[in-house]
């Protein structure tokens, strides 16, 4: 049975495939994860450090043609994907040089005399589970932290990015990190499931869907395993007033549109003062009717296909389903003629609660403009949704924009700008969005053992 396959979504063309692995492989790699482990949690900071540096390195000078894998995997245009890869080289370069700073003893302050300190100490192999939407991005946020700490990984990518995926593992045998450390596994659900259950996995970290998400984290609760999860959003773009409206529009169209859509945190409710409505609803579409789809390996390309025919299938029923319940389509709406998953982009008002685009996650280029009358209302339909992933808020009163973040039920806030991946800043979410944060300080305190040790006078 071939699951994992290259499928390139802008022309449908099947590329290469990858057999699934096998119950002795999948047995090899836990034994020779849990086996590493033993090994790296005890080597030098300075030498993890040396390795993720070397890691950062190599993916600045495999720039280009790691941009032209993901291209042609899951249709990202070649700038873009160039900067993924820049981030996720800062990533690396960001946790070998703050990691050990991270990792230091928290001496504390204790009654009856005596020592006390917090140690961050590793806790073993572990699984990661990541998406393809950012099939280098994703793998770092979890690999980074968790390789300076001193855990093994096993990684289970998407079906869909298997040369990406051994592209990720190519780079951690170059840069030097020992066998063991980090294994990719072409794995099926079940198998995922064995591993998870398995006594020498010790936690699992999935990026994904709501649903994936559901089934990791029941699995992981009946075997007592910690898990990370980051799911989906519908982050709210919230614009409250703006003495530059252009500026705004351009920052929303650029952050719906960015990857075809397909970002978890990207703006995909923008939530308009009632003064401000008509003109925004205008600009933002005729700014998004000039987006012109392309080869995602040409240069000049800044729209690419959806990642998947099924994927484009999915989202054209849900902008359907909006319009037959009498949503207003002002802009795009339908797929492209052509062999490729390219979807028009897409801009759309007048929803009702009781239709799809209000409760469910649109993963595509479809913009969602909602008209209110006040704060309070905004705020209201902000934190209607199930998600709480990230959000956004406009004015030229700061105070009053923190005020709104305060009040928004999510994991992040930006405000007056749209929401940007950077190493050293948390990320993730809250209700239906997710379990846990990555990057930062923070990306290294989920996987970790706090271990005490006192010394009594």
């Amino acid at each position: 049975m071939t699951s994992y396959k290259t499928v390139n979504p802008a022309t449908g063309e099947t590329l290469k495939e990858f057999p699934e692995a096998s119950s002795a492989e999948i047995e090899a790699a836990l034994s020779a994860s849990h086996q590493a482990y033993a090994s790296w949690r005890t080597t030098p900071l300075e030498d993890r450090s040396k390795v993720l540096n070397r890691v950062a390195e190599l993916y600045q000078e495999r720039k280009d043609e790691l941009a032209k894998l993901i291209g042609t995997e899951m249709g990202k245009p070649f700038g873009e994907a160039k900067g993924e890869v820049d981030i996720v080289s800062s990533i690396y370069s960001y946790y070998a040089a703050e990691g050990p700073g991270f990792m230091a003893d928290e001496v504390l302050s204790v009654s009856g005399g005596g020592e006390a300190l917090v140690r961050s100490a590793p806790v073993g192999s572990l699984l990661g589970i990541m998406p393809w939407n950012y099939p280098y991005y994703q793998v770092a946020r979890f690999a980074g932290p968790n390789l300076m700490l001193g855990n093994t990984i096993l990684l289970k990518h998407a079906p869909s990015c298997p040369q990406s995926a051994l592209a990720v593992e190519q780079i951690f045998k170059d840069a030097g990190l020992p066998d063991g450390a980090y294994i990719n596994i072409f794995a099926s659900n079940d198998q995922v499931a064995d591993i998870i259950a398995d006594p020498r996995n010790q936690g699992v970290s999935l990026t994904g869907s709501e649903r994936a998400g559901s089934a990791v984290a029941e699995i992981a609760g009946r075997n007592l395993k910690k898990c990370v999860l980051e799911l989906g959003g519908s982050d709210a773009f919230i614009v409250l007033d703006t003495d530059d409206l252009d500026t705004t529009v351009k920052m929303a169209a650029a952050g719906r549109m960015g990857n075809a859509g397909q970002a978890c945190n990207s703006p995909k409710r923008f939530i308009v003062n009632e003064n401000l409505y008509d003109d925004f609803v205008s600009k933002l579409t005729e700014r998004i009717a000039k987006v012109t789809p392309g080869d995602p390996a040409d240069p000049a390309t800044r729209f690419g296909p959806l990642s998947s025919s099924a994927a484009a299938d999915g989202l054209l029923e849900q902008i359907q389903d909006a319009v037959d319940k009498g949503a207003t389509l002002h802009l795009g709406g339908k797929r492209l003629d052509g062999p490729g998953a390219f979807v028009e982009p897409t801009v759309l008002t007048d929803i009702t609660p009781k239709m799809r685009a209000y409760s469910e996650e649109l993963f595509g280029p479809a913009a969602v403009v909602y008209k209110v009358a006040s704060e309070d209302e905004a705020v209201e339909l902000a934190n209607s949704s199930a998600y709480g992933l990230g959000g956004a808020v406009f004015s030229t009163d700061v105070e009053k924009a923190r005020e709104i973040a305060d009040r928004l039920d999510t994991g992040m806030v930006w405000i007056n700008g749209v929401a940007a991946s950077q190493a050293d800043l948390p990320f993730g979410g809250v209700k239906r969005s997710g379990i846990g944060r990555e990057l930062g300080k923070y990306g290294m305190d989920e996987f970790v053992n706090k271990k005490l040790i006192r010394t009594a006078k």
